[in-house]
């Protein structure tokens, strides 16, 4: 399992400044397409999985799948879209995206029990691929790449005076209703010279390392503690539905506090439940650290994007995003096998998860740091 997440690690490196690239030059509408393609086929691939090399093939091509229509290109359309609500929008944008754990996940572990004579993960996987398949043009249509295609300005607002729409890699004064001046571009070779980029994207993986773990090896943590399948796939609901209210309570507060100050709080809330976790002994407990990870989880989420195009604009999001991900993948390849290699060698997961607490602490601590760059009048 841990080599599973690892390896679309190491995929999701390499793949992520491509993907960057790849959403500035074709736009959300089409990679969100040719993602849900790739995720399809992924899914109809491990239907048919017999041998342990086909599970990690099969896991890779759903990874890459998710990849190429998810986090970068999404991110970036909400990027285009807003600016002044971007953090409220990138969470209730999050929050709409967690009804799958909350709803699919516990459904899935109804139907794939392997102590019930239920539907069975080969047929749960080909009914995926199928009804990913379908919805694949119909879903990619109802996306539109930049307000600017449309006659209108980030935040829904209209220009000034003139029909005519600046390109975002052109200079031109700010609509006279807009209450301040827009976020200047940078371009992904000046973001990479500020240290805001670097405690950014170190501190978003070290935050992440452990909800990575998490998402490896909570079942196999909680059955550990003596609860069943059936329990966990609640506890997942439980966070999922937590982690939906508080991205949206998260957006709100990361529009009106600096963002690298929510972050930090919510960062230190999810260390806290995670902390929580490994010294559960009750079903209250565990329920316990589902709600405070949810809110914590859920607070940080929107914001550890939201703050990129805060500090960085518009023009090179993609590609800024992408390359970001490379330290960021770094860092959770090697989470679920320290975790797994940790628990086979202690009988327990208590070290490994309250070590990957503190890293989580560490990396709100860096996005702390992460003061707003500025261009010089030079660049």
């Amino acid at each position: 399992m841990s080599m599973a997440f690892a390896l679309t690690r190491i995929e999701g490196g390499v793949m992520g400044p491509i993907e960057g690239y790849l959403t500035d030059r074709l736009g959300t509408r089409r990679m969100v397409f040719l993602g849900l393609l790739v995720l399809g086929a992924g899914f109809l691939f491990f239907w048919r999985v017999q041998h342990l090399w086909m599970f990690y093939a099969a896991f890779m091509v759903m990874s890459l799948g998710h990849s190429l229509g998810g986090w970068v290109p999404v991110t970036t359309v909400l990027n285009n879209w807003f600016d002044r609500h971007r953090a409220k929008a990138m969470g209730w944008s999050n929050t709409v995206s967690r009804l799958g754990g909350l709803l699919l996940v516990p459904a899935l572990a109804f139907a794939i029990d392997p102590d019930q004579d239920r539907l069975g993960w080969e047929l749960a996987a080909l009914s995926l691929g199928i009804f990913t398949l379908l919805i694949a043009w119909p879903l990619s249509q109802l996306i539109r790449d930049r307000p600017e295609d449309y006659g209108e300005l980030p935040d829904g607002d209209l220009p000034a005076s003139s029909p005519v729409i600046p390109t975002q890699h052109e200079a031109s004064t700010p609509p006279a209703n807009e209450p301040k001046p827009r976020t200047i571009d940078f371009t992904a070779t000046q973001a990479l010279r500020t240290p805001a980029f670097w405690f950014i994207s170190l501190g978003h993986g070290f935050t992440s390392m452990v909800i990575i773990a998490i998402m490896a090896h909570l079942g196999l943590l909680m059955k550990d503690q003596g609860f069943d399948v059936q329990t966990t796939g609640w506890v997942i609901s439980v966070y999922s539905g937590v982690s939906m209210a508080s991205q949206v309570f998260g957006g709100y507060v990361g529009d009106r506090i600096p963002l690298r100050i929510a972050i930090f709080i919510f960062t230190t809330i999810q260390a806290a439940a995670v902390l929580l976790l490994t010294a559960a002994t009750t079903i209250s407990m565990v329920y316990l650290f589902a709600v405070l990870f949810g809110i914590g989880f859920g607070g940080r989420n929107p914001l550890t994007t939201a703050i990129r195009g805060d500090y960085f604009g518009r023009a090179s999001f993609g590609k800024i995003l992408g390359i970001s991900t490379v330290p960021m993948n770094f860092l959770l390849l090697i989470a679920p096998p320290l975790a797994g290699y940790m628990r086979d060698v202690q009988g327990t997961y208590t070290m490994a998860f309250n070590l990957l607490a503190a890293l989580s602490f560490f990396g709100g601590f860096l996005f702390l740091m992460a003061r707003k760059p500025e261009l010089s009048p030079a660049s």
